[in-house]
């Protein structure tokens, strides 16, 4: 007999369960850690049917999901369209939201559009984080609550896991792991862009050196060096950023200081043409953002740059790879750079020779998750 199968004492039925919701509306990384809740409901109660409830510009991380019935999204510019347009847009959600009878609201942010409609589309079960801001409106709006960890860290998927755990759901190990699919006219983009450019499928290293937050990344020089060390070692490199013309500006000023320049797909990718092509990659190297995220979940090797974010909590997830920081003891800060100056020296000061060893080390050594 198992005597911890029946705990937490108000475990949920989920034979009980038809319709579930799950609200994430942050950024495209952290959408794509929510996957494993998604997947791990399904394998536990596979007659469920669940939604996604995510911002419109990051509904590609979630796209073919197996697990999911559909996604929902909120468009940001709603906001932009003027009082009457977003009251249409808004109402019309909330509608289609009701007509969907959700038995389960998993919500994990600290959004309050989650308690809002734990409260008005009255689903039996409810769950979310008691963060520390919490007010007797947040904790009364769901039925469980589950506690963030005391005096320690933890990575954002297991945080996400632990709703499901407060449910009385305990995911195996397998169950953990992102999920992301690029699609069929995805991976026939790729393979014929990769044929133009005569790049051969698991014979190139890609790049990423961009973030939407500039304090996260790099300098330009730096790495610049990197791709001129890998191209003298017989390595092929690609370049990638998004359409972003910050990102863009970042990769013409690398490209302007290489000897051999890579092959530059900067700004040309979609999404999911960008996880497409990570998954034929041999090696990524980026620093913590989406594209970091994306290579995890496609299983490529991951040598990643950490500077004032938290290695523990944002981590490449359940794929080989070496994470490279420096001794600043000040770090992580989660500071958008020093004194809030948009440069963090604990990433400026990394050196080139400290990436090309963690890319030995990770070809050495084979796989280290």
């Amino acid at each position: 007999m198992n005597f911890l199968s029946d705990y937490p004492p108000d475990a949920i039925n989920l034979q009980s369960v038809r319709r579930v919701l799950v609200i994430k509306l942050r950024h495209h990384g952290d959408v794509l850690l929510t996957s494993p809740v998604l997947q791990v409901l399904k394998n536990h109660a596979p007659h469920i049917e669940i939604d996604a409830l995510i911002y419109r510009d990051t509904q590609d991380m979630l796209i073919g999901h197996p697990a999911i019935n559909q996604v929902l999204t909120i468009d940001r510019n709603w906001k932009k369209q003027g009082v009457n347009a977003q009251l249409r847009s808004e109402w019309q959600l909330f509608n289609t939201l009701q007509s969907r009878h959700y038995d389960l609201i998993v919500h994990l942010t600290e959004h309050n559009r989650g308690a809002w409609l734990a409260r008005l589309l009255g689903p039996r079960y409810s769950v979310a984080r008691n963060h520390p801001r919490a007010g007797n409106a947040w904790k009364r709006s769901f039925t469980h609550l589950y506690p963030h960890p005391k005096a320690t860290q933890r990575h954002t998927v297991e945080l996400n896991l632990d709703a499901l755990r407060r449910l009385g759901i305990h995911p195996s190990p397998e169950e953990r792991r992102l999920v992301l699919v690029p699609g069929e006219q995805a991976e026939k983009s790729v393979s014929e862009l990769l044929q133009k450019h005569e790049v051969a499928e698991g014979q190139f290293i890609q790049i990423h050196p961009t973030s939407r937050w500039f304090f996260k990344t790099w300098p330009v020089e730096r790495v610049a060096a990197l791709c001129d060390a890998l191209h003298a070692q017989g390595e092929r490199v690609v370049l990638t950023s998004a359409p972003d013309e910050r990102e863009r500006k970042m990769i013409e000023a690398i490209l302007a200081r290489t000897t051999l320049p890579p092959v530059d797909l900067s700004g040309q990718l979609t999404l999911k043409q960008l996880a497409a092509l990570t998954a034929r990659a041999r090696l990524f190297v980026g620093v913590d953002s989406a594209p970091m995220h994306i290579a995890a979940a496609m299983q490529t090797p991951i040598v990643v740059l950490f500077g004032p974010s938290g290695d523990i909590e944002w981590g490449p997830w359940m794929v080989p790879h070496r994470i490279v920081t420096s001794s600043h003891s000040c770090r992580p800060c989660g500071n958008d750079g020093c004194g809030g100056s948009k440069v963090s020296e604990c990433l400026t000061t990394l050196p080139v020779d400290q990436v090309l060893a963690a890319i030995r080390a990770l070809d050495a050594s084979g796989p280290t998750l």
